[in-house]
């Protein structure tokens, strides 16, 4: 590889370093000045590690994420758990996992019990993942939920959301199965990934041993069409065997044999 501080361009590298860095966002065999990376690649790092920072600092607003068209065109339910804030948030991952007081009543004043599907909006540790992913993947769950007949419950958004708050949806609403889509903990490569936390009959007392994952939704990841026919096919799955977590398996073969 070149050790000068001349920008790298792909030409100069061989047929097969170029197909391995087309592959993945990783920034593999990207050369070197002396000891140190290249000057380019030490201001991408920088650049993407504070974008990575603005990501999980970054406060929730669905109007601002989403636009005024998409939440009026969703009926989306804003909550927010017991977390107070964006610092009381990260510091108490515990306060993430538990509705406030006032949201708990929102949810049994507006949402009707016992959904087949019901689809829930957590900002995470990333509001880019979800402002990016979101829009595409909400009505290709929808459409597929209506194609197998299900009932969709009413789709909440969710203000300092932890993984844990699935318990709490579970034990308010009774819905069969229910999808948390939330941002995951940024890299380097991307604060763009979304993941989709799933779960069947979720109560109290349930762990991530009950829960099952897609995650890696992003651009250069897992499709929004691609993750839709997972998750749809996953949730078909668990309505099956009445069970969820580390006991349920993806079906991929069936996946391909479908196209998805």
């Amino acid at each position: 590889m070149p050790h000068d501080s001349s920008p790298l361009s792909p030409a100069d590298l061989p047929d097969v370093v170029q197909k391995i860095r087309a592959r993945t966002p990783a920034r593999l065999l990207a050369g070197r000045a002396g000891a140190a990376y290249r000057t380019g690649t030490q201001l991408d790092l920088r650049e993407a590690h504070a974008a990575a920072r603005d990501a999980v600092r970054d406060e929730f607003d669905p109007a601002a994420s989403f636009g005024p068209d998409f939440l009026k065109r969703w009926n989306l339910l804003d909550l927010r758990t017991k977390a107070a804030n964006k610092d009381q948030y990260l510091l108490r991952p515990d306060l993430g996992r538990a509705f406030d007081t006032a949201s708990r009543e929102k949810l049994r004043q507006a949402c009707p019990r016992g959904a087949d599907l019901l689809i829930a909006i957590g900002d995470g540790l990333s509001v880019p993942a979800v402002a990016a992913q979101v829009p595409p993947l909400l009505p290709l769950l929808q459409a597929g939920a209506t194609e197998r007949g299900w009932s969709l419950g009413r789709i909440l958004v969710i203000r300092y959301c932890r993984v844990g708050i699935l318990n709490d949806i579970g034990e308010l609403l009774a819905p069969t199965v229910v999808v948390l889509l939330i941002g995951e903990r940024p890299g380097l490569a991307t604060v763009e990934s979304l993941s989709a936390y799933m779960a069947y009959r979720p109560s109290a007392g349930h762990t991530d041993a009950d829960r099952n994952l897609i995650s890696n939704i992003h651009a250069r990841g897992v499709s929004a069409d691609q993750a839709a026919a997972r998750i749809l096919a996953l949730a078909a799955q668990m309505v099956s065997l009445q069970v969820s977590g580390v006991t349920v398996r993806e079906n991929f073969a069936a996946l391909d044999a479908n196209g998805a």
